[in-house]
């Protein structure tokens, strides 16, 4: 879409953020604009168009804006700048370095470098001269912070080229040029460290194979156990305010298995962004020993930010974790909330009079969200090597409504539903995840089924499917005792229901706060659900309800001490010993 010369306008209409231009030549559907008011240069985005008429969005407060003001379209799509030096910055959605913003407040019409023009990168040539490549092919690498970051050929270009010259290992800015390529028709294309691609268009250079499934490990039990997810998987995790939709997400960023860490709080409030400032420059990565800020990204749009700003940093965000991917790299992208993405949505759809669908929202609402969740994935690169991108989204529905649209669109594109409970967060059980409503729909895959035999053995799957079955029972023996009162019901109710707490308190519910109990390795869980399992499968014999509680509370400390302890250590054998014997004690013999 590039043009000899840029095509202008004038503001004919202004609806909030929704501003109408009248065009004088072509434009293109998500084209950039800027809208020239004094000396602010506004920048906007092309929504719709209508004849010669354009209709933008603003990434900025439109106050002052007056019809006939003046608009330059620039003759490309909404992008991001790639290139090192991304790693550990903290962005906006439109990718502006908020490190690089003057004063407490974002001044309008100011944009930021989102690079370090003057930095020396140490760069590693990886092709040689006469070697064929194509988009996304390795040309070399520069470490940045601990992380191999790949130059690649620009992602637009779309011929087969040959290597004709490539600089010497050495230190070079971004904008040096580091290599040479020619196609097929002897035309030279030079390349640096830096390219821009266009939010809204996936990256997709690697080849399409059979994806292998692996289990993400995010050391949090309730997750790898019950409802796992898989590497490249994709997942959501609604729930009402204060439910720790946050907290958990924080806590699945610093303990899972992946190299880049990429959050995007997409619209959240002022203090829960603060918080990710303030906490992950001083947190220590239990991966790598080192910060955990350096191997991550922060994109920021708060509630009070325009809303187009806010649409704009989900897009910045995945577009940051595909370039990444395809260095071979795995990816974890948070986003928190996709609910102000939508809302964002709905509120340009309602200024643009589309029909409205469920609750105001736009009616290809759920086709939005599943375009979106479908760019996360396991992919093959074209020299072999494969890349990932986990998605984990929150949604926070009004009053804890999980029929509202968001929710119910989210469901459909996502393969891992974490719902969170109003009633599990009141009662301080956290994480609040809800182990009968939440699913994880990749246990149904053979593929999964398989790699679980393989790993975990033959019967990990049947382990935690019994353990589900073991928390329904549990729940409805509860609500029996509930309504008929504890001396009402047969001892068999309460013998059900202290053995689902059994399995709530000791995998459900977790410790953020213990430097052991924080994280759970797969190797760990699979014996402590075991040995739960052994627990809740053995017959006791007792002579009243009272005396079901007292024992079942004494074998919960024990097992909770064992989380609190070192795996397999002096401490956690004594404390299995003492559980063995209490056990044994109480047992019906056979």
């Amino acid at each position: 879409m590039e043009r000899k010369n840029k095509t202008t306008g004038k503001v004919v209409g202004i609806v909030a953020n929704l501003v109408i231009v009248e065009t004088n030549g072509p434009v293109a559907q998500n084209e950039i604009c800027f809208i020239h008011l004094g000396q602010e240069n506004l920048m906007a985005e092309v929504i719709k168009i209508v004849g010669i008429k354009a209709y933008v969005q603003v990434f900025e407060s439109t106050r002052g804006l007056k019809v006939g003001t003046s608009v330059t379209f620039e003759g490309h799509l909404l992008e991001v700048t790639l290139g090192p030096g991304i790693l550990s910055k903290n962005y906006d959605g439109l990718q502006n370095d908020l490190d690089k913003m003057k004063g407490v407040f974002l001044t309008r019409g100011e944009y930021t470098d989102p690079l370090e023009r003057d930095s020396l990168w140490n760069f590693s040539p990886i092709a040689k001269v006469g070697d064929t490549v194509y988009a996304g092919s390795w040309l070399g690498e520069v470490m940045e912070n601990s992380i191999p970051h790949k130059i690649m050929v620009p992602f637009k270009l779309e011929k087969k080229y040959t290597v004709r010259s490539i600089v010497q290992a050495g230190t070079y800015t971004v904008d040096t040029t580091i290599a040479t390529i020619k196609d097929d028709e002897g035309n030279e294309i030079a390349i640096s460290m830096v390219q821009k691609w266009p939010v809204k268009m996936p990256i997709k250079a690697y080849d399409n194979k059979p994806r292998p499934f692996k289990l993400l490990e995010t050391g949090v039990r309730c997750i790898d156990t019950l409802n796992p997810i898989t590497e490249g998987g994709t997942g959501f995790i609604p729930g009402p305010f204060g439910t720790g939709k946050t907290v958990l997400q924080h806590a699945i960023s610093k303990q899972a298995e992946a190299d880049i860490v990429i959050i995007a709080a997409c619209g959240e409030r002022a203090n829960e962004v603060v918080e990710i400032f303030t906490e992950f420059p001083e947190l220590e990565d239990p991966r790598t020993g080192r910060k955990l800020i350096e191997r991550t990204i922060i994109i920021a749009n708060t509630s009070n930010m325009p809303v187009a700003a806010r649409e704009a940093s989900v897009y910045t965000a995945m577009t940051l974790a595909e370039y990444y991917r395809s260095m071979g790299l795995k990816i974890l992208l948070m986003a928190d909330s996709t609910s102000r993405w939508a809302q964002a949505l709905r509120e340009m759809s309602n200024r643009l009079e589309e029909l409205p669908g469920p609750d105001a929202f736009p009616m290809d609402l759920s086709a939005v969200i599943s375009n979106f969740y479908a760019r996360a994935g396991f992919v093959y690169l074209p020299n072999g090597t494969t890349g990932s991108i986990t998605f984990i989204g929150t949604v926070s529905p009004a009053g804890g409504n999980l029929k509202e649209p968001v929710t119910e669109s989210t469901r459909k594109a996502a393969r891992c539903f974490y719902g969170l409970s109003q009633a599990r967060a009141d009662s301080k059980r956290y994480p609040a995840i809800d182990a009968i409503e939440s699913y994880s729909k990749y246990l149904e895959y053979p593929e999964v089924q398989t790699y679980l035999e393989k790993n975990l053995g033959k019967e990990w799957l049947g382990q935690v499917l019994q353990a589900k079955d073991i928390l329904l029972r549990g729940k409805e023996a509860m609500e029996q005792i509930n309504i008929l009162g504890d001396d009402s019901v047969p001892l068999v109710f309460h013998d059900k229901y202290w053995k689902s707490e059994l399995i709530d308190f000791i995998i459900l519910q977790q410790d953020a706060f213990d430097k052991i109990d924080a994280s759970c390795p797969m190797n760990r869980q699979q014996y402590m659900l075991t040995s739960v399992l052994k627990v809740a499968n053995t017959e006791f014999k007792f002579d009243g309800f009272e005396e079901i509680g007292g024992f079942f509370k004494s074998i919960i400390n024990i097992y909770k001490q064992m989380n609190y302890s070192e795996f397999q250590s002096e401490k956690f054998t004594q404390y299995e010993s003492e559980l063995n014997t209490l056990v044994s004690n109480k047992q019906v013999n056979e």
